[in-house]
């Protein structure tokens, strides 16, 4: 199985563009690639964005599965039960560090390296989350599409 996962800014301006080109990018994806495991974080406006389109396009490919990480075993258990419904199965990746204020950081690390294929939403890497994340993924030689410059 294949699998994508997204990065973005927290605060987004969801254009009609921006949900066309998500929509379509994602469905060439699961039809030309053969993803069919998307990982979310749950976290920002761009992340709900693309959890909506992956759960629109579900209806017409019912074999993609919605996939979310959690941060830590304690986290996995309350988000089981605050998004049973949404997820068509919860996961912790195996993370090395130890300090509780880096614990995102390194999950989406994490999510990276699990990833086949990642779709960010960048606009500026100045102080941003997502920006690392683009960067790390550049380091380790992943396959992305950065949405902002298809539209």
């Amino acid at each position: 199985m294949y699998s994508c996962s997204f990065f973005g800014h927290r605060k987004i301006e969801c254009t009609k563009e921006l949900k066309n080109v998500l929509h379509s990018t994602v469905e060439n994806l699961i039809i030309n690639k053969n993803i069919s495991v998307f990982y979310f974080g749950g976290f920002g406006e761009y992340d709900e964005l693309c959890y909506d389109i992956v759960t629109n396009l579900k209806q017409k490919h019912p074999h993609i599965k919605r996939v979310f990480v959690s941060t830590n075993e304690k986290s996995l258990r309350k988000n089981k039960i605050t998004y049973a419904n949404n997820y068509e199965k919860h996961i912790v990746f195996p993370l090395n560090f130890n300090w509780w204020y880096q614990i995102i950081y390194f999950r989406n690390l994490a999510i990276v390296d699990n990833s086949n294929f990642i779709l960010f939403y960048v606009f500026d890497k100045t102080n941003s989350g997502a920006g690392k994340i683009l960067d790390y993924a550049i380091k380790q030689k992943k396959e992305f599409i950065n949405i902002t410059q298809l539209i």
